[in-house]
């Protein structure tokens, strides 16, 4: 099951230059480590080869999971951006009513998020409530803590 991922130029730009290290230098590094466990001997009890093949299985599934992002992908045209209510690639400033404390957040795809940078993952629920809100709506979000209160301040790119 594919599904379309919407991203940044710089986002796509890292996800290749990601896919692109895993195959070119990863790949080999793991068939190399294959190689020489596998010249060591008897392969039904030898930890090395088991730990590499166990990690080539999972650099392959990662391989796959970026192809499969990148073949999907997207790519969303900046200046077309809306700011009257809130959309991915918008900056949101909103305030929790419990504690009075504000953030800003860009709501980006899945695959850049990164909160300490300041980007919210659009399938954050959070970031979900949010989502086609005006500045002075108020959302409530459930969070494992319970539900937390936020109103919006300013949306802007």
């Amino acid at each position: 099951m594919s599904s379309k991922s919407y991203l940044t130029a710089e986002g796509l730009k890292k996800l290749k230059a990601e896919l692109e290290q895993l195959k070119m230098v990863e790949r080999p590094a793991i068939s190399r480590q294959i190689a020489e466990a596998r010249e060591k001997g008897d392969l039904s009890e030898n930890a090395e080869y088991d730990a590499a093949k166990e990690a080539q299985g999972l650099l392959e599934l990662k391989i796959h999971k970026l192809e499969n992002i990148i073949a999907n992908a997207r790519l969303i045209d900046e200046s077309r951006i809306d700011t009257s209510t809130v959309q991915i690639l918008n900056k949101v400033r909103i305030r929790n009513l419990q504690n009075q404390t504000e953030m800003e957040y860009m709501i980006v795809a899945d695959s850049e998020a990164d909160l300490k940078a300041g980007k919210m993952a659009v399938g954050s629920p959070i970031a979900k409530a949010l989502l086609g809100k005006e500045v002075g709506d108020t959302v409530e979000v459930q969070v494992p803590s319970g539900k937390i209160s936020f109103e919006i301040l300013t949306i802007s790119i």
